[in-house]
C-alpha cells in the first residue's frame, strides 16, 4: 500500500492529541513559532477533537496553521458521525461514560463541512529524515484499529512486528498520551505524548516532540508543554463539560486507567522529565543518551516536591 510521503530536512516537531483543548494549541504553536518551526516541519497525528470543551476552535486553528494532520480514532469517529469515540474502553468504565460526554458534545459542535474534513485526512504517512524512513500512525500500522494501545511496557516483540509491517527504521504514534522513546534492536518507538491532556503523572503539562537532523544522527527530544491549564478547565465546565477530565485537566491525573497494564499504572502521579536521546547514523554504534536521558530513554519519573 502506498502512504503519503514527507521528506524533510533539518527539525520537525510531531505531536499528537490536542484534545479539543485550545488554550494548549495555542501554546503549542507559540513554541513552534519560538523554534523557528515552520508548518512544513509540523506534524500532528490526531485526536484533534476530544476530552475538552472548544472542539470547533481548535480544529479551526489546526487547519489554520496548515500543518500536515494524519486521522487518530476521534477523527475517524467524529468524521463518520459514530456515536462512539472508538477508544476501545470498556462498556460503562469510567472513560466509556465520560468520553460518551465529551463525544455527544463535540459533535453537535462539528459542522458537515469540518466532519468530511476530518473524514479526508490520512491514515499514516512516512516521514524521511536523515537517511531514516519513519511510520507515523497514530496508534499503530493497522489501517482498521487506529486506537490499538502501545504503552512503555508493551514487550519489545510487538512493537518490533509494528515496525516489520510498515518495513520502516521506526514507528512514531500517540494516541496513549504517555510520551516515550524507546529502541527496538537499532530502530525507534516514539511515542510523543499528548499536548492537549496530561500524562497522569501529577502535573498538568502536555508533550511533544522534537526530531532533529544532525551530522552524527537524528537526536529525539521530548518536551512538555506549558498552557492555561486553568482556562481549558474552566471552559469545559462553562460548555456543560464539568466533569472528571476537567479536574484531571487540573490535577494530571487520569480519573480512570482502562486497559492500562499495570506496569504503566505505577508511574501514576510522579511526574515525568523531558528526554533527549541521540539515533546515530547507521554506520555508528548504538543508541546514545544525550543530557538528561539514560538508558534506552524511556522518560524517568521524580518526585517533585
Amino acid at each position: 500500500m502506498s502512504y503519503p510521503t514527507h521528506r524533510r530536512h533539518g527539525s520537525v516537531l510531531v505531536f499528537d492529541g490536542p484534545n479539543s483543548n485550545l488554550q494548549a494549541t495555542q501554546a503549542l504553536f507559540s513554541e513552534a513559532d519560538r523554534l523557528g518551526m515552520g508548518p512544513e516541519n509540523i506534524i500532528c497525528t490526531g485526536d484533534i477533537v476530544a476530552y475538552c470543551g472548544s472542539p470547533r476552535e481548535t480544529v479551526d486553528l489546526i487547519r489554520e496553521k496548515g500543518v500536515t494532520v494524519i486521522q487518530g480514532n476521534c477523527e475517524q469517529s467524529i468524521g463518520n458521525d459514530s456515536d462512539e469515540c472508538g477508544c476501545g474502553y470498556d462498556p460503562n468504565s469510567v472513560c466509556d461514560l465520560l468520553s460518551r460526554q465529551w463525544h455527544a458534545y463535540a459533535r453537535t459542535q462539528l459542522d458537515d463541512a469540518t466532519k468530511a474534513w476530518l473524514r479526508r485526512l490520512p491514515r499514516q504517512l512516512v516521514l524521511e529524515i536523515g537517511g531514516r524512513r519513519l511510520a507515523v500512525v497514530h496508534g499503530h500500522v493497522g489501517i482498521l484499529a487506529p486506537n490499538l494501545t502501545f504503552y512503555p511496557s508493551t514487550p519489545r516483540s510487538q512493537k518490533a512486528s509494528e515496525i516489520d509491517a510498515f518495513g520502516a527504521d521506526g514507528i512514531i504514534v500517540g494516541h496513549t498520551a504517555l510520551p516515550f522513546v524507546e529502541f527496538v534492536g537499532t530502530r525507534l518507538w516514539l511515542n510523543t505524548g499528548n499536548i492537549g491532556f496530561p500524562a497522569n503523572d501529577g502535573t498538568p503539562r502536555g508533550w511533544y516532540s522534537l526530531i532533529h537532523e544532525r551530522e552524527e544522527g537524528l537526536e529525539i527530544e521530548i518536551r512538555a508543554l506549558h498552557y492555561e491549564y486553568k482556562t481549558a478547565a474552566h471552559v469545559m465546565r462553562a460548555n456543560g463539560l464539568d466533569n472528571a477530565y476537567a479536574e484531571t485537566l487540573e490535577t494530571g491525573v487520569w480519573p480512570g486507567m482502562d486497559g492500562v497494564p499495570e506496569a504503566d499504572r505505577a508511574g501514576r502521579g510522579r511526574p515525568l522529565r523531558e528526554r533527549r536521546i541521540m539515533w546515530p547514523s547507521r554506520d555508528s554504534a548504538g543508541p546514545a543518551p544525550l543530557a538528561g536521558g539514560q538508558g534506552e530513554g524511556r522518560l524517568e519519573r521524580r518526585c517533585i516536591h
